[in-house]
Parts: C-alpha cells; sequence; structure tokens
C-alpha cells in the first residue's frame, strides 16, 4: 500500500468518525428536547404554595398534570399558583390540564397568574381555577378553534410530481396536502371546528358566569387586555405575579410569607451546551411534527 493511500484512507477514517459524532450528538440533542429531569427547590419557611408553570404552545398535557397531581395529593402544599403564559394550542392537552385545575380547586385553591399571553387553550385552561389574575396589559381570550391545511398539490404538479391515493370512504383523505380541498370536506372540517368552538364556549359560560349570548358575542376570537377580560368577566382581578401570590396565600389560609415551592429544570448536557438551538429544535418539532389539526391557538404576530 503506498503512502499515499495510507494518508487518503487515514484522513477518509477520521472524517468518517466525526461524521458519525455529528450525527449521534445531533439525535441526542433532539432526543434530549423538552426530556429534562426535574427538581424541587424551596424558597422561604413558611406555609408551603406550589407553582405549576404553563408556557408556550400547548402540545402536550402531561407535566403539568403531573405536577398539578402531585401538589394537590401534597398535604404540605396548601395551594396552587398556575402562571400561564402561552398563545394555546392542541385542543386535547388544554381540555385535560383544565379538568385537572378543576378537580383540583375542590380540596385547594388553584389561583391563576396570567403573563404577557393566556389565550385560547391557555385561557381555557386557566378557566378551572378559584380565581384568575391578569396584567393590565395581559392578551387573553381568544375563544375560538383554527386548523390549518397545507396545500402542496399545485407546488407539486409543477414539479410533475404525482400521489396515487387507494382508499376506503369518501372522507378518508380529507385535509391531505396533496390534492385540493373539496367542498365536501370543507364542511366537513368547518362541522368539526364549530363543535369543538361550541365546546370552549359552553366552558367560558359555566365557569365565568355568563349568559349564553354574552358568551358568544366574546367567542368570536378576539384577544382582549387584562383591563378589558376583568371588565367583561372572563378574569376575576388585575395583579402582578407577586399580587397573585398573595391572593393565592389568602385563600389558602397562609399567614405571612409563604414558602414557594417549584420544579425547576436540571438541563441535560446538550441543552446546557446549545442553549438556543435546543429551543429551535423543540419549536420545529412542535410545527411540524406536533401541529395538531384542531388548535385552541391565538395566533397573532408572536
Amino acid at each position: 500500500m503506498s503512502k499515499s493511500t495510507k494518508w487518503f484512507l487515514g484522513i477518509f477514517a477520521l472524517l468518517a468518525v466525526f461524521g458519525v459524532g455529528f450525527a449521534l450528538l445531533f439525535f441526542s440533542l433532539i432526543k434530549s428536547v423538552g426530556e429534562s429531569s426535574k427538581e424541587v427547590v424551596t424558597i422561604g419557611r413558611g406555609d408551603k404554595l406550589a407553582v405549576v408553570e404553563l408556557s408556550g404552545v400547548i402540545t402536550s398535557s402531561e407535566d403539568v398534570v403531573r405536577q398539578i397531581k402531585k401538589y394537590r395529593d401534597d398535604k404540605s402544599i396548601k395551594g396552587i399558583l398556575l402562571r400561564v403564559e402561552s398563545p394555546g394550542g392542541a385542543v386535547v392537552p388544554s381540555q385535560e390540564m383544565y379538568e385537572e385545575v378543576k378537580k383540583t380547586r375542590e380540596t385547594k385553591p388553584v389561583v391563576v397568574s396570567m403573563g404577557s399571553l393566556a389565550a385560547s387553550g391557555g385561557y381555557y385552561v386557566s378557566c378551572g381555577a378559584t380565581r384568575l389574575v391578569a396584567n393590565r396589559g395581559t392578551l387573553t381570550g381568544s375563544i375560538g378553534v383554527i386548523g390549518e391545511f397545507l396545500q402542496l398539490h399545485e407546488a407539486m404538479n409543477k414539479l410533475g410530481i404525482g400521489v396515487k391515493t387507494i382508499k376506503s370512504g369518501k372522507l378518508k383523505d380529507a385535509g391531505s396536502s396533496t390534492k385540493k380541498m373539496s367542498e365536501e370536506a370543507e364542511k366537513y372540517f368547518q362541522s368539526l371546528m364549530d363543535d369543538v368552538h361550541e365546546q370552549f364556549i359552553t366552558v367560558v359560560e359555566r365557569e365565568r358566569r355568563l349568559k349564553h349570548s354574552e358568551a358568544v358575542e366574546i367567542a368570536d376570537g378576539r384577544v382582549f387586555t387584562g383591563e378589558q377580560a376583568v371588565k367583561m368577566g372572563l378574569v376575576d382581578t388585575l395583579g402582578t405575579f407577586e399580587e397573585a401570590v398573595k391572593i393565592a396565600a389568602e385563600l389558602s389560609g397562609i399567614d405571612g410569607e409563604p414558602s414557594i415551592v417549584k420544579e425547576r429544570e436540571k438541563r441535560s448536557f446538550f441543552e446546557r451546551m446549545f442553549g438556543d438551538v435546543g429551543e429551535s429544535v423543540k419549536d420545529l418539532k412542535q410545527t411540524i411534527l406536533e401541529k395538531p389539526i384542531l388548535s385552541y391557538r391565538f395566533t397573532g404576530p408572536f
């Protein structure tokens, strides 16, 4: 074997090692996103108040439901403060979290503290709480349903790409991105939207003690500021996070300054190394791979 061949094979082997290492690193990063372990921290020495955070686009209810159930069953926790900073998201996870919050308020107070945005599914979840607190500039409401269907058929036709679909049931491929949506399919999806929208309206009407006509009037997808929401009866009172803590402590019968119990992420090695890259991958997963057909989601300029 010549010297040049040995050099070539050595360089090739080195590049292969780097390539495999990069691939493993990339896939480990993707796998680690959203899978960080948690540790519980307690700040203060008074009776305990647990803080649970609902942030970002709602794609799953698992983490929030787990925390709420844990704190509900923990007798040392006197009340729960749910911090909502979300534009909403998938319908079913929003409903699951709402039901868990509603169940919990029967045994201990649950106070919602709204951040900059607590809209659509974020507002749906909030409706299950004992008390809703918003900042003056909070955007909330957005009582509506949205479904977005990617349409690729025209671009595919221009590229000479076709898809052969074999199906049973005329609406089985309704919503497919590879064909133009028919009028029948559009009516079908609209009926689904209307039904899920009515479910949202029913929750708002019942939980906020509104007349049906009042709930329907404001359930057109608009967002409202915290001040507007209080006047409409969608939110109980205005207040900052700290004021929400005081309200939760008072409702929980805590004298003096409460201890705050909160889960904190123990970030993985890859998340510590790449930080914003990990968040970008998570956002990409949510946008492309985990995007639901029906969403309680605010689609404003955020």
